[in-house]
């Protein structure tokens, strides 16, 4: 149905609370059937009845207000165009430094044509879940099994594990073969998903799995991964990395927990606890613990099957529950030898074999979550009056924007630059030429965010302590981005890894 089309003198004429008109960027909503149900009260729209409240709307409201209240919309204004841009799935933005310069008409060496298509194509697929995706955050309830189906569909839980035989004779949105598919497409892909803005969610729909597949993958038995990967990338079961207990963080070598051998040899039986697992909780939410325990001579990794001798409870943490966060008690659990991970007492090899890309992962999702919070920071900035003035007319405002997004800038260049060397290096290279850097950016990456939440907290003010509304962004990066700065190695372990690891190849004859 075509909508209408009036004159302001037309919409003025309806400015009583039983016919209560207003006019939002040219176009007209008739409030008279909205305003007792106004979360404000009545009193915000009685002041604009009648009148031009963009002003005022966007002074108060975000965008998406007006995608879910538009049944509300009967018309334009004649001979009006509207000046606000209504941001659809699927768009890129054109505020600055709120996409990575390659999208924002900047040339870039790193980047080929399957780059911007499998961008163009995924961001629609993103978008398309994105509510679904925050509804698990604000509700604190499991990401579904007909979510992770989804993700499974389109083969990007595959993808989030990076280039690998796993992705031989697929292809992935964009037309990108597994075979083509390299860490630049998949830095591409933490990005999108961190749009999301669902820091809990989102590790509960693939920081659990990102961890923990690739134990299976580069050190289980063929019959293992012919059974587990096919159902944890298509979304049907889902895994976790136990690993953490309470007596041992970033001291994996103090893990308690036990396997000992059956007399027959056939079984190992697990007893021991773990604490802070990433999607280990709920009722069927993992169905298998990648877990390392101390076997007769050293650490072992186990892949356990959930069953009644495994239990898991609930661990409330400063993010949403929906990211699964659990104890977990094994308590004379048999586990068939086949099972094993790797080789026997060689177990931390297993573990710190994916400590690089677990924290590459990390430092790609970080540097999106600031750059979401720049472009929040700059919209603000251009929409919010004090004093008279925009915030964006006020020099204290421009220079923290200008901090934050010289940080940022330094940052992401930093992980491109890592990127592009992940591209170019077998494994055993980046073993030795990356452990440090890696840990250097990480180090770095929840520096920046720290500086970043900071700032985007002074210039939204009160807005930025809500968890809904025009801060929301804002509220969701102060109160998580110490997840960041402690796990996947503490800040300060971080530091001192990545000056170790420079010291290793310091020449020996160098002097001042």
């Amino acid at each position: 149905m075509s909508l209408k089309t009036f004159t302001r003198e037309e919409v003025g004429r309806h400015a009583s609370e039983n016919d209560l008109w207003i006019i939002i960027d040219s176009s007209v909503y008739d409030m008279s059937r909205f305003i007792n149900f106004h979360p404000g009260g009545a009193a915000p729209i009685l002041e604009m009845a009648g009148k031009d409240a963009t002003e005022d709307f966007y002074g108060l409201h975000r965008q998406e207000v007006l995608v879910k209240y538009s049944k509300y919309k009967i018309g334009t204004i004649a001979n009006e165009k509207a000046q606000i841009t209504i941001r659809q799935n699927g768009d890129f933005s054109k505020v600055p430094y709120g996409e990575p310069s390659a999208w924002m008409g900047f040339k870039s060496p790193y980047y080929k044509e399957s780059h911007y298509k499998f961008r163009a194509a995924i961001r629609p697929i993103i978008d398309e879940l994105a509510e679904e995706a925050r509804h698990f955050e604000d509700t604190e309830t499991k990401p579904t099994d007909e979510f992770m189906q989804k993700l499974g569909s389109y083969n990007l839980l595959a993808a989030n594990v990076g280039p690998g035989p796993w992705l031989r004779n697929i292809t992935l949105p964009g037309g990108v073969t597994g075979e083509e598919f390299d860490y630049f497409h998949e830095l591409i892909l933490h990005e999108e998903t961190a749009r999301w803005g669902t820091r809990g969610a989102g590790d509960g729909i693939f920081g659990g799995m990102v961890i923990s597949i690739p134990t299976v993958l580069n050190f289980g038995s063929p019959a293992l991964k012919a059974k587990i990967v096919p159902e944890v990338f298509s979304g049907k079961k889902r895994i976790c990395l136990a690993i953490t207990e309470p007596y041992a963080g970033s001291d994996v070598a103090s893990i308690r927990t036990t396997a000992k051998k059956t007399a027959d040899g056939k079984h190992y039986i697990v007893n021991g606890v773990k604490k802070w697992i990433t999607g280990g909780m709920y009722c069927q939410y993992a169905d298998y613990f990648s877990t390392a325990v101390q076997t007769e001579n050293g650490m072992s990794m186990l892949l356990i099957d959930r069953s009644d001798d495994v239990e898991t409870k609930a661990i409330k943490t400063s993010y949403s529950s929906s990211a699964g966060t659990s104890y977990i008690i094994f308590e004379n659990v048999k586990v068939p030898v086949e099972n094993l991970l790797g080789k026997e007492d060689r177990g931390f090899m297993v573990v710190l074999s994916n400590f690089n890309h677990e924290r590459w992962v990390m430092i790609t999702s970080v540097s999106m979550a600031a750059r979401i919070v720049i472009e929040e920071c700059f919209k603000w900035a251009n929409q919010r009056k004090v004093f008279g003035k925009r915030l964006i007319d006020q020099p204290v405002i421009r220079n923290k924007l200008a901090v934050m997004v010289a940080e940022l800038e330094s940052f992401h260049n930093w992980v491109e630059n890592i990127t592009y060397q992940m591209c170019h290096m077998g494994y055993k290279e980046q073993s030795e030429k990356l452990a440090g850097p890696l840990a250097l950016c990480k180090y770095q990456s929840t520096r920046m965010l720290h500086n970043v939440s900071d700032s985007a907290c002074q210039i939204f003010g009160g807005r930025a302590l809500t968890k809904t509304g025009m801060g929301k962004h804002i509220e969701m990066l102060q109160r998580t981005y110490k997840f960041s700065a402690i796990l996947g190695g503490a800040e300060e372990i971080m530091a001192d890894l990545g000056v170790r690891q420079a010291m290793k190849s310091f020449p020996a004859g160098a002097r001042l």
